[in-house]
């Protein structure tokens, strides 16, 4: 099988794209791959806390390589992190890199240019899947997952910390695409068939900033059973 990094959010795209390598048959993924934002200590644009995408990798049996960037990055900073960090795979014999990405063809375009610098490739299992059968299957296959963060100026507040299910994708207006492809919504996958045990959460506060609302996620502390 060919070995893989796989970049990872957290979310429903890259749960899909794993879950689509990953039944293949083709690919070792050997580890996942992820932007912390320094400060917040989550997870760039998904608001998802640090600990939480831990817990994923390891339900998932992966591991999971975490890139520390500030806040308010700029892209030459953060090309300089990924490319640093990305080296090390190449000298692995790690060649491509997968990614979740569905119909945007700029930030494709962006990504293989970057890598192939690097003299790697981009492996795009769900490239120009359609978007409302991709949600369709990824709720047909038992994922389950909870919206982080909302675009203010495509969705109102109540979509944030909803369950990604049926009737979500009823409450969507039409101009909205059914997998948020266009940042407007991310999510948190917390179960499904490509993990071992379900990643538990409460609800914290809601944040509206810089256009967007956010819904903490805390994770559930695991307290011993002790006699």
């Amino acid at each position: 099988m060919e070995k893989v990094l796989f970049c990872w959010s957290g979310g429903k795209d890259s749960a899909m794209a794993l879950y689509e390598l990953q039944t293949s048959q083709e690919y070792e993924v050997m580890s996942l791959l992820t932007t912390i934002t320094e400060g917040y200590d989550r997870v760039s644009l998904h608001g998802v806390r640090r600990t939480l995408i831990e817990q994923q990798a390891q339900s998932l049996g992966l591991p999971l390589k975490e890139v520390f960037i500030p806040q308010n990055c700029s892209n030459q900073e953060y090309e300089s992190k990924m490319r640093a960090t990305l080296t090390t795979f190449r000298e692995s014999a790690v060649s491509r890199v997968a990614f979740g990405d569905v119909f945007l063809e700029e930030v494709r375009k962006y990504r293989e240019d970057n890598l192939s610098q690097l003299d790697m490739e981009g492996l795009f299992p769900l490239w120009e899947r359609d978007s409302a059968e991709l949600v369709r299957s990824f709720i047909a296959l038992d994922f389950q997952a909870i919206t982080t963060c909302v675009d203010a100026k495509a969705l109102d507040s109540n979509f944030v910390g909803r369950i990604l299910n049926r009737e979500f994708l009823a409450d969507l207006p039409a101009n909205v695409d059914p997998a948020g492809e266009n940042g407007e919504f991310h999510s948190f996958v917390f179960d499904g068939p490509i993990f071992s045990k379900r990643i538990d959460y409460t609800l914290g506060s809601l944040v509206h900033r810089d256009s967007l609302y956010f819904c903490d996620l805390l994770p559930v502390s695991k307290k011993s059973s002790g006699g």
